[in-house]
């Protein structure tokens, strides 16, 4: 039993270290978001942070500052999404469901 528990800890430990390095490369992957057909643009990193905002010169109308800001807020928002479902993507191919299985309330640290 306990080469058993030995060999979780090493598989756990690995994992951790795989998890790091995904972690650090979340930062170079981009992924975008959009609004307003494409006229406002956000790109944002894996790290859930904002890295680029394009915005259109048409949509840019001072008498409706509303709808800009409603724009930039729904690109922001789908950047962001879509940042977290592809850093989810990436972490799941480090853990290979391991995590998953693991009994009810059982942390890891750094996990």
């Amino acid at each position: 039993m306990k080469g058993g528990m030995n060999q979780l800890l090493k598989q756990a430990q690995k994992i951790q270290e795989e998890m790091a390095r995904v972690q650090a490369e979340l930062a170079n992957i981009l992924v975008e978001g959009s609004a307003g057909g494409g006229m406002v643009k956000v790109t944002a990193n894996c790290q859930q942070q904002i890295v680029n905002v394009t915005i259109d010169p048409e949509v840019i109308d001072p008498e409706d500052k509303e709808m800009l800001e409603d724009l930039v807020a729904a690109a922001v928002n789908q950047a962001l999404e879509n940042a977290q479902k592809r850093a989810q993507e990436e972490m799941s191919k480090v853990t290979g469901g391991f995590l998953g299985n693991l009994p009810g309330g059982f942390n890891l640290p750094g996990f």
